[in-house]
């Protein structure tokens, strides 16, 4: 077993309150995987930090408002709905 700090049980334990159902082999693959993602944020910790750039300029255009759909437009295309609303299926 390695030292990360997230192991098999706790895969398991998330899978239980997610209602996913995860066989042994999965819990210790994606034990592996999240491991190995918090080491490439430990080497995130690593790259240095730079001053910011003053001439840099935000290329995002403003936001704008615009007409939207109305409500039976938005729901013409719903495969259920109820009351004016989207139906989705129940959970549980």
């Amino acid at each position: 077993m390695s030292d990360s700090p997230v192991d098999a049980d706790e895969v398991q334990h998330v899978a239980d309150l997610a209602r996913v159902d995860l066989d042994d082999s999965d819990a210790d693959e994606f034990a592996a995987q999240f491991a190995d993602i918090l080491d490439y944020f430990e080497a995130l910790d690593e790259v240095p930090e730079v001053d910011s750039d003053p001439e840099l300029v935000n290329v995002m255009r403003a936001d704008e408002v615009e007409e939207g759909l109305s409500q039976d437009e938005a729901l013409r295309n719903a495969p259920e709905t109820e009351d004016g609303f989207f139906k989705g299926p129940s959970v549980s």
